[in-house]
């Protein structure tokens, strides 16, 4: 699958003109709020290399996405099989990042609609996670507006974060093929 579009969005495979905005995104102390760190340009540019490598191995990923009417990157939508080692792993991850400007006009749930749609009527999984810091309403909303369930007995202590880290606890959410036709 080379894109996904919805009304406002496409979501696509990533281009070398991705590296400039996603980079200054990554930079943003607001975007990266709930997570341990901003990322530098080199740490982002392998974040991509990362992406893409993931697209090849598995067939699907996490697409940049732009706005359908201007064109402009704002961030990424997607899934992501996760590396570290955790309780409900092996999973698929639905997760999403945006530019602060595009931040409360519905588009993550939008685009996120879109690949779960895509997950569950041709990549034919079985359900979804996602998972974020307890604290990150935003993100948290967005889980409940696209269908998913927060699964209390799940939440974890992220491994890759310190045991005293402020963001290591976790939450999360699913949602499976069977119900998620009900709630998009």
């Amino acid at each position: 699958m080379e894109h996904l579009t919805t009304d406002r969005l496409i979501l696509r495979r990533w281009r070398a003109s991705d590296r400039d905005p996603f980079q200054a995104l990554n930079a943003d102390p607001r975007v990266m709020e709930f997570f341990p760190a901003t990322l530098t340009a080199e740490e982002t540019d392998e974040l991509i290399d990362r992406i893409e490598q993931h697209f090849e191995s598995h067939g699907f990923g996490i697409y940049a996405a732009e706005l359908n009417e201007t064109r402009e990157f704002i961030g990424f939508i997607g899934l992501n099989i996760p590396r570290f080692e955790a309780p409900f792993l092996p999973a698929v991850e639905i997760g999403w990042r945006l530019a602060h400007a595009h931040w409360g006009q519905g588009l993550a749930t939008e685009g996120a609609r879109a690949v779960i749609s895509h997950a569950f009527q041709t990549l034919n999984l079985p359900s979804l996670v996602s998972f974020t810091t307890a604290a990150n309403l935003r993100s948290r909303r967005v889980m409940e507006n696209i269908g998913m369930a927060h699964d209390p007995a799940a939440d974890f202590e992220h491994p890759e974060l310190p045991a005293s880290h402020p963001l290591r606890p976790h939450v999360l959410y699913r949602i499976n093929r069977q119900n998620a036709g009900r709630k998009l």
